[in-house]
């Protein structure tokens, strides 16, 4: 088997099994009662799979790089990973504001700072900006190739640790038990990651010069 199947098969397995670890901890957390399941029991399994994907991805680009391969062997995960994330993001603070705002909330930002303690609404805030910086991350397919696009590349990895402390502060599966230990994995992991990416792109910038 080719380095870059492997590759593939390794990220494809990866990425089902950090969802499929989502799944679990968000099941164990409404006790496996999902049928019928409320909105805001569904919206943070959106949440957790949105960043488990998105994890994965580092975990993938990070791979991708140390086997000095192109990549393009990855277009098609990030493209169809990237589509299941842009879903998960928009849905997991979309399930909330559409119920807060049922059950007589109002709309955003005030209903969803009302939903958690004062001592959150930071955290609130947060996410809000990360979702906002995502939604426009989308348009990279239109300025990608513009040179100043890559400050948002690395606004994006700021964006990815944020999420990180918005989960592990908001996250009710993560506030203790197994998935506690997991989400701390990925965090250092992470951050892990980025370092190695970005040694590689210093090193190769110094080789070019």
């Amino acid at each position: 088997m080719a380095t870059a199947t492997k590759l593939r098969v390794f990220v494809w397995s990866l990425t089902t099994a950090t969802v499929a670890l989502a799944v679990l901890a968000w099941g164990e957390g409404v006790h496996w009662q999902i049928f019928p399941i409320s909105t805001l029991g569904l919206f943070p399994l959106f949440g957790l799979t949105a960043f488990s994907i998105m994890w994965s991805q580092y975990m993938a680009s990070a791979g991708r790089q140390l086997l000095k391969l192109n990549s393009a062997v990855l277009k098609r995960y990030y493209d169809i990973t990237g589509y299941i994330v842009l879903i998960a993001i928009l849905l997991h603070p979309g399930l909330l504001t559409w119920q807060l705002w049922r059950n007589g909330g109002g709309l955003p930002p005030g209903s969803e700072l009302s939903y958690v303690l004062p001592s959150l609404k930071a955290f609130i805030i947060l996410g809000m900006i990360n979702l906002i910086i995502l939604l426009l991350f989308e348009l990279r397919r239109v300025f990608a190739s513009r040179h100043w696009w890559r400050y948002m590349t690395y606004l994006v990895d700021i964006v990815m640790l944020s999420i990180f402390v918005h989960a592990f502060r908001l996250g009710s599966q993560i506030q203790s038990g197994w998935f506690r230990a997991v989400w701390l994995f990925y965090g250092a992991s992470l951050i892990i990651c980025l370092a190695y990416i970005y040694n590689q792109k210093f090193v190769t910038k110094r080789q070019a010069s």
